[in-house]
């Protein structure tokens, strides 16, 4: 038995499931602070996010993609609409034009990808770039936009169903509309044949390249309401995490979960056990007061792995490696 068949007959799913429940057990037995009330609202929160951004690059990993923009859409769109609310102009009128913005942005990553042929990886990198560098030096005044006081995003922030932070039902709302869409519905099919063989899927008549603009929109629209869970929680959005390490840790979210970086392959099950790890796991090296030099190091250590561990499962093909997608 060589090494791909005996990693095709584990389940990555159950695994990443088990390894998350192992850490919540260790972490909860050996740090002090980590069962309290407080810092579990603290981790379904960081995992609802962390998530929810996973679920929009979960659905372009699967269509043959990568979407690199997508926390500078998050954290621009929603600062530009926090500094518009700030400088006056009204809810409703601000909201219509961040909306216009982000989906023009997945528009043209779409674009850009399906009909000039650029390789998305470099597409929404130089898009992300673009986002960030223009918001900031043109559109807002400072790094941390705060939220109004008594602003609608203010009160989200604040809304608990039973005790529990309003992000988590968010996040199973998308996760399952994201679901519905992929399983459930003829586009969301085409998105599947597209990302395992994109030739055939062509030939066999489904539209593959309003697909590709279709899943930027998507993932974009995605991105700009993880940032409005992000504002609600901290009462600002900070600018400054498009140069964190928030992209590497949505891509390790949706890879060590299971979906395949080749495409055609994985779900909504794997982001939800992907974030879930991954977020108790940052959670307690934050407990343990890790650097995050040394956070990083870990994280892109298992990142790596999961990289190699995924090509052993779903191998690039020729295909693939013509067209220069990740």
């Amino acid at each position: 038995m060589n090494i791909r068949s005996l990693f095709s007959r584990l389940d990555q799913e159950r695994i990443v499931l088990a390894i998350a429940v192992l850490v919540f057990l260790v972490a909860s037995a050996t740090l002090d602070g980590f069962l309290t009330a407080a810092n579990l609202v603290n981790i379904v929160r960081s995992v609802s996010v962390l998530g929810i951004l996973a679920v929009g690059m979960a659905i372009v990993i699967i269509g043959r993609g990568i979407d690199l923009s997508a926390v500078a859409i998050m954290a621009m769109s929603v600062a530009w609409y926090l500094q518009m609310i700030g400088d006056g102009t009204s809810q409703g009128v601000a909201l219509l034009i961040i909306l216009g913005a982000v989906l023009a942005i997945g528009l043209v990553n779409g674009f850009l990808v399906a009909y000039a042929d650029v390789p998305p990886i470099f597409v929404t990198l130089a898009s992300g770039a673009f986002v960030f560098g223009f918001v900031r030096s043109q559109l807002i005044t400072q790094d941390a936009i705060p939220v109004p006081p008594q602003h609608w995003i203010e009160l989200l922030g604040k809304t608990r169903w039973l005790g529990i932070p309003i992000e988590v039902f968010l996040f199973s709302a998308i996760s399952f509309a994201a679901f519905l869409f992929l399983r459930l519905t003829k586009w969301g099919r085409y998105v599947y044949y597209a990302g395992d063989n994109p030739m055939a899927a062509r030939n066999i008549g489904i539209p593959v390249r309003p697909m590709l603009l279709l899943r930027y929109v998507i993932s974009a629209f995605i991105a700009f309401t993880a940032g409005i869970l992000t504002a609600s929680s901290l009462l600002s959005i900070n600018t400054r995490v498009v140069n964190s390490t928030l992209l590497y840790d949505i891509v390790l979210v949706a890879v060590i979960g299971g979906i395949g970086l080749s495409g055609g392959k994985g779900g909504m099950r794997n982001v939800i056990v992907g974030a879930l790890l991954i977020g108790i796991m940052l959670n307690a090296m934050t407990i343990l007061d890790i650097p995050n030099l040394y956070q990083n190091l870990i994280k892109s250590t298992i990142l790596l792995v999961a990289i190699i561990i995924d090509g052993v499962l779903n191998p690039r093909d020729e295909q693939t490696a013509q067209q220069g997608d990740i």
